[in-house]
Formats: structure tokens, C-alpha cells, sequence
């Protein structure tokens, strides 16, 4: 996957909240939907439509290939 669309990382998001609900009293994302919720959330504020994947960190960057492969 060499970018990433918005509406692909919301997907990537809910797959991993899915996966592992928020936890404690301040219902924390599981680290794997934090990593996204980031670029994510700069995705929006600079309306970009599309990322390419190697603006993404290590965590986010595998996050998203995990939610890619289970799609498969």
C-alpha cells in the first residue's frame, strides 16, 4: 500500500477499536488505533485526502498493513 485515504483510516481506526475496545475510565484507544488517530486527525485539519504511507510512523504505519491483510 503505498497511500492511505481518509476514509481507509477511519476504516483502520474501527477495526482496531473493534479488535480491542477502549479501555479504563478515560476509555483509552488500544495503541494500534492511537498510532492512526493521528494522521487521521492532521488529515483533516489540512484536508488531504490522501497520505502517503511513508509519512506514517513505524506503529501506524503497521496498524494499517495488520487492518490491510485482515481485509484480505
Amino acid at each position: 500500500m503505498d497511500s492511505v485515504t481518509l476514509p481507509q483510516l477511519e476504516q483502520a481506526i474501527n477495526y482496531w477499536r473493534n479488535l480491542t475496545p477502549s479501555a479504563g475510565e478515560d476509555h483509552r484507544l488500544c495503541p494500534e488505533a492511537s498510532a492512526l488517530a493521528t494522521p487521521y486527525a492532521l488529515m483533516i485539519m489540512s484536508h488531504r485526502r490522501e497520505l502517503p504511507t511513508v509519512e506514517l510512523d513505524e506503529r501506524a504505519r503497521a496498524a494499517l498493513e495488520t487492518w490491510a491483510a485482515a481485509l484480505k
